[in-house]
């Protein structure tokens, strides 16, 4: 048994060094690749690892609510724009509504006084009705979309929740 399992390896061996000449094998695996270049393993599963994960995480659901959020968002500026408009007020507006977004580079309210020809605390007590009026507006929008008005402050807070995802 031993003896053939020997001759059975050295078989193998002779038809392995018997196989055709480097020139040929080359021209084979040319063939076979059509001289592309071979993509590095790495690669092939850091791209296969990538199609495997979830472009978002959001859901179509979370999506939808997203984007009924920005739009009431939307929705309650566009209307509080028009009651400063209205009043004459479209300058402070355009001042004010810098700071109700916290972003990096904004004016400070000294500088939006200097602009607008009036004291510090002046911008800041004009800021605080701003917001005030933004809420009550906010408030009243969310008011429109429940059908009993025991049910705002859960959809206010579902509001919030959903913007802080």
């Amino acid at each position: 048994m031993a003896a053939l399992r020997i001759c059975e390896a050295q078989w193998l061996w002779s038809r392995r060094s018997a196989g055709p000449d480097p020139t040929r094998r080359r021209e084979l695996a040319v063939k076979r690749g059509e001289g592309r270049a071979l993509v590095p393993l790495d690669e092939l599963l850091a791209r296969e690892r990538a199609d495997l994960e979830p472009a978002d995480n959001l859901t179509a659901d979370r999506i939808y609510e997203r984007r009924w959020a920005l739009t009431l968002l939307e929705q309650v500026l566009t209307r509080l724009e028009s009651e400063y408009r209205s009043a004459g007020n479209a300058k402070l507006f355009d001042c004010l509504k810098e700071f109700l977004s916290d972003e990096p580079g904004r004016r400070s309210q000294a500088e939006v006084a200097a602009e607008l020809g009036t004291t510090e605390n002046a911008v800041k007590q004009a800021f605080h009705r701003l917001r005030q009026r933004y809420r009550e507006l906010l408030r009243d929008e969310i008011a429109q979309t429940v059908a009993v008005p025991g049910d705002v402050e859960d959809e206010l807070r579902h509001f919030i929740s959903v913007l802080q995802a």
